[in-house]
């Protein structure tokens, strides 16, 4: 695998690792928290519109879709499925019919600030995730599910 599709599925797991620290533990309501404009639940339906996005880019078949957000656990397991068909095809012998660079700075970068917002947002709500150090977190690239290792450093 060459260097940038590795560097690629890193970033993935990156996000993967920080969305699962931003989500978990979140309450349902959570998704319908009002006073930051856009819901959670709806950013987190277009988290995952963003990684179909980039699965259909990468296969060369490029489609956009803006989804209704399901109910909360439902739009986190499709946020994680999205996030592992991605992987996926990165890990695959296909071809990339998108190059790195455009996919890191369009659906990934675009993703990671989404998971910042809902970071922010948690706080808003009165449910603040805990910090940690992230230099040091167990991250691997192919680990793009919500089931994550425990933070190494955490900010008590």
């Amino acid at each position: 695998m060459d260097e940038k599709r590795e560097l690629l599925r890193h970033t993935v797991a990156t996000l993967a690792y920080r969305a699962t620290r931003a989500l978990e533990a979140a309450p349902e309501s959570f998704a319908t928290f009002e006073g930051c404009g856009r819901q959670p639940g709806k950013i987190l339906a277009h988290m995952g519109d963003l990684f179909d996005w980039a699965l259909s880019l990468v296969q060369g078949r490029e489609r956009w879709h803006n989804s209704t957000p399901r109910p909360w656990p439902q739009e986190k397991a499709r946020f994680f499925a999205a996030l592992k068909a991605f992987d996926d095809y990165l890990a695959s012998s296909q071809p990339l019919h998108a190059a790195a660079e455009p996919l890191f700075q369009g659906p990934i970068a675009d993703a990671l600030t989404h998971v910042g917002q809902i970071a922010m947002m948690r706080r808003l709500a009165g449910s603040p995730i805990c910090g940690e150090n992230l230099f040091v977190a167990r991250i691997a690239g192919g680990q793009v599910s919500a089931e994550q290792p425990a933070p190494v450093q955490p900010f008590r």
